[in-house]
């Protein structure tokens, strides 16, 4: 057989979309590829916004999902990854609402319908772009199982949870205080809200006592008080002062009147009250805080709104204030207040302000009719699933999080006052006021009989679709071959930043309805940060487009940051790169700080694995490829000892969830190992060796690159499939897989400790006089002369001595190896354990000219010593700071090390 040829470079642009198109048409991506009788291993994709353009996040969780799927796919189960994404329900609605904005109307000018079905549209448009994106970075999804959170079958499974929970009593409608984004308008989840620090104004005033003159002072003609948000005081139904408050505890039953408005309102005691605070009096507001609200409960204080679904004041400000911005009106009432004397001071204050995640607005709170689920039984549920081991979180610390959250949680408010999304299945009728919650839309009132029924207009919280998303993508709730056969799902792979949004919610979901955990482990990624550790924000300039990274980007796609670093644009780097990037620089629930310089250093290793096949492959003249039995040489046991280390080191790492580790030891033995040592070692054998040790090497090159590229492939699936599939036409062996996504993993053979120590010896030797040429500069085409003293491993060095030369360029008429040599004088000795290696200088160095360099060297250094010692001896020492003085300490010290180098190199030259 010939040597085999390969195109001289890699180019992933033409390589990818070819490859991934093979791997789909042959159907490589469902589980029925694998016996009927393997395990399975089932993923389901945390599914991408229908809105989304691809961001590093996405590419994270496809880089990791998709490297577990191919792994498992290799050890033969029956691996599923179910792919499918989310209809999003705030932001799609945004996105329609803003293409209206542009032709002049808003969804209220054209109704639901139109609107719905002009989103449809949208979605049909745009909805396939994030799927496109996720294809090209190598998602082996099986697409014929793809989900849309809106589809037919998701639809219905969600009216049915939404009824199981009615009728089980975990579902009611009622009124209690929500967070409302009015940009949005609609009601937003706790978990929708962010708090962001920021300045603002702390607002003291007098709250006058009926019948009392105010100029009697405090605590007697008012009760001080102080808020950051005065328009509220409009909305006050109460005073409240903690029990043992001497100040105040003569004034509880006392009746206050709100300011400007002079409405009575009543002082109370609750010891909820921080006497140390502010002015240690609170103005309860029942309708717009929500510890105000549990206060107000408890107390049964009446409830005012105060503020609109607009954030304008209503009529119960009075007619003053009503219609205003809440903004204006804080302006407005307080000149009054100072007008009519109420006012103390103002002072510059730091607060939590709530904003909409999805609007950025200030969010308000406001009691409003909605619908909530009774949560807290769903939650023990979902403690118990994690706290006896039937669920595993990774990394552990965030099972304490997740407690947490758990514990104190509050019922979920799931109505959302939108468009787009599941509709509320429950219908009001207009003759008895009852209500009618059913999964197919009923056409009469099921307590009355009558026809006049009307649908709640409100939709469900895009997360309570998300949360059946395990078992409603197999099927559920009808009893399918895909749900028996792949529920419970093994992972959920997700970013750690929304394991209350939507994990906890699959648990306790799917606890309840399956009454089985959706998933035995919760793997978290982390956060992708820039190189220097930012958040990416267009504002920084920072953000990073992965199909950039892929392609390549000229630089005016670039921000201005990473402009910085490319003027002349991104280089074309492709999938496999970005994705060993993210994969070996990423630990579980950790951020991961993403440098483009290492994501170039992984293009290169993809460069370096397609030459190192294509120069193997250029080699291969065998017929056969089949190793002997016995009687390998040193080189080919302990690569292949290494090997076996390797696979079973990576196995191992891989079955823990250290994918991160297990891809750094890949780089290192592929690199490391076999290129840099093994790969120099064979040419011996190739260029000079007899034709069996020869047909020898060339069976054991094939064998490790066989196995290597199956380890590298799930971390970078398309060079390796590409470089083996040349690889497995070189070998002409009829029995190697169809492709290599679906070859078997890997299994290790035994360890050969004595090859690797003897080869470890040789490789430290080499390794020695390598260095010792680079500190003399030497040529590099210079062979030069060598003696080792090896005692007992003279044998053993001397049957490895061609390596020796060959590798450390030592002239082989000029190798003496011996159990015994004394020191030769004017030599340079390398001790390597119990071996000496001794390099006569006059094959390093011009020793005259050498001397002379050193000598004016160590003057010249001995100089700068004597003045900084002088230095630190004087006036200097008691005059500059401490950090001067310490940094000419340290300059000292590097001086006097240099000055004893020299010192050593003029004796060895001696």
């Amino acid at each position: 057989m010939a040597a085999f040829e390969m195109p001289k470079t890699y180019d992933p642009s033409a390589s990818e979309r070819r490859i991934y198109e093979w791997w789909e048409q042959s159907g490589f991506f469902k589980p029925e590829i694998a016996p009927p009788d393997a395990a399975p291993f089932v993923i389901a994709i945390p599914p991408p916004n229908v809105t989304g353009e691809l961001h590093l996040g996405h590419a994270m969780f496809v880089s990791l999902e998709d490297l577990m799927i191919r792994y498992k796919r290799m050890r033969g189960y029956a691996a599923l990854w179910v792919p499918g994404y989310d209809h999003a329900g705030i932001a799609t609605q945004l996105q329609v609402e803003k293409m209206l904005a542009k032709e002049g109307v808003r969804r209220q000018d054209i109704g639901r319908e139109e609107f719905l079905r002009r989103t449809w549209e949208w979605k049909e448009k745009y909805g396939g772009h994030i799927v496109r994106q996720l294809r090209r970075l190598g998602a082996s999804c099986d697409w014929d199982r793809m989900r849309f959170t809106l589809d037919e079958g998701l639809s219905r499974a969600v009216r049915e949870a939404f009824v199981r929970l009615y009728r089980m009593g975990l579902i009611y409608r009622g009124e209690y205080l929500i967070n409302w984004s009015p940009g949005l308008q609609t009601a937003v989840s706790d978990l929708e809200v962010e708090y962001s620090e920021e300045n603002a104004t702390m607002y003291y005033f007098k709250y006058p006592i009926a019948g009392a003159d105010l100029d009697d002072g405090p605590g007697v003609g008012y009760i001080p008080v102080a808020t950051v948000r005065p328009e509220t005081i409009l909305g006050d139904t109460a005073v409240a002062v903690h029990p043992d408050d001497e100040r105040y505890r003569h004034l509880i039953g006392a009746t206050c009147l709100v300011p400007i408005l002079k409405r009575p309102i009543p002082v109370i005691h609750d010891t909820y009250v921080e006497m140390g605070f502010g002015t240690g009096a609170l103005k309860i507001t029942p309708g717009h805080d929500p510890n105000d609200f549990a206060i107000g409960q408890r107390h049964g204080l009446p409830i005012i709104s105060v503020l609109d679904r607009d954030a304008r004041m209503s009529a119960e400000a009075g007619p003053r204030y009503a219609g205003l911005d809440r903004f204006e009106c804080r302006k407005k009432l307080w000149a009054d207040m100072e007008a009519a004397g109420l006012t103390i001071k103002t002072e510059p204050y730091r607060t939590q302000v709530p904003r909409s995640q999805r609007g950025g607005e200030i969010v308000e709170p406001m009691v409003s009719t909605q619908w909530f689920v009774k949560i807290k039984p769903l939650a023990d549920m979902g403690l118990e699933a994690v706290r006896s081991g039937r669920i595993t979180i990774i990394p552990e610390r965030f099972t304490r999080v997740y407690y947490n959250w758990l514990e104190n949680i509050r019922d979920w408010c799931i109505s959302r006052q939108l468009w787009w999304g599941h509709r509320i299945p429950a219908w009001y009728c207009a003759d008895c006021r009852g209500t009618t919650v059913a999964a197919t839309d009923p056409t009469r009132c099921q307590h009355c009989g009558s026809t006049r029924i009307e649908q709640d207009p409100d939709v469900l919280d895009t997360w309570f679709s998300s949360g059946l998303w395990p078992f409603s993508t197999l099927g559920w709730p009808d009893d399918t071959p895909d749900l028996r056969r792949f529920y419970p799902t093994t992972v959920m792979e997700t970013g750690y930043d929304i394991i209350f949004f939507w994990v906890a919610r699959m648990i306790m979901q799917g606890l309840l309805f399956t009454n089985d955990i959706p998933f035995e482990t919760v793997y978290l990624h982390g956060i992708i940060r820039d190189d220097q550790g930012r958040k990416m924000s267009k504002t920084t300039g920072n953000v990073l487009d992965p199909i950039a990274l892929l392609d390549g980007a000229r630089p005016e796609a670039l921000g201005d940051y990473v402009r910085q670093q490319y003027p002349d644009g991104i280089p074309a780097m492709g999938a496999d790169a970005l994705r060993f990037t993210l994969l070996t620089g990423s630990t579980p629930g950790t951020d991961t700080n993403l440098s483009l310089q290492r994501v170039e250093s992984n293009r290169n290793f993809t460069n370096k694995i397609w030459n190192a096949v294509r120069f193997v492959l250029s080699q291969l003249e065998a017929s056969s490829f089949q190793l002997p039995a016995s009687g390998l040489q040193l080189p080919e046991r302990w690569i292949l000892s290494r090997l076996s280390a390797t696979i079973s080191d990576v196995t191992r790492l891989m079955d823990t969830f250290q994918y991160g580790e297990a891809g750094r030891q890949l780089y290192e033995f592929f690199w490391g190992e076999f290129c840099d040592w093994y790969l120099e070692m064979s040419k011996n054998a190739i260029y000079r060796g007899e034709a069996a040790t020869k047909a020898q090497t060339q069976a054991v090159l094939v064998k490790v690159l066989d196995e290597t590229l199956r380890l590298l492939h799930p971390f970078i699936p398309f060079v390796t499939e590409e470089t083996w599939g040349y690889l497995k036409q070189a070998a002409g062996d009829a029995t190697w897989p169809a492709g290599l996504i679906v070859a078997p993993w890997p299994e290790p053979g035994p360890r050969d400790e004595a090859a690797e120590a003897e080869m470890g010896l040789v490789m430290e030797i080499v390794r020695a006089i390598r260095n010792a040429r680079a500190e003399y500069d030497v040529k590099p085409g210079q062979l030069i002369a060598a003696e080792i003293s090896a005692g007992e491993r003279a044998e053993q060095l001397q049957a490895q001595a061609e390596i020796l030369c060959s590798l450390a360029r030592l002239d082989p008429a000029r190798l003496l190896i011996a159990a015994h040599r004394d020191a030769p004088a004017q030599a340079l000795t390398l001790v390597t354990g119990a071996v000496s290696t001794y390099l006569p200088l006059a094959d390093l160095v011009d020793l005259a000219a050498e001397r002379s360099k050193l000598q004016k060297e160590l003057a010249e250094t001995e100089a700068q010593a004597a003045r900084s010692e002088n230095l630190l001896g004087g006036p200097f020492a008691q005059r500059a700071p401490a950090n001067v003085i310490q940094r000419e300490r340290d300059k000292l010290a590097e001086l006097q090390a240099r000055a004893e180098q020299l010192r050593a190199r003029l004796a060895d030259l001696a």
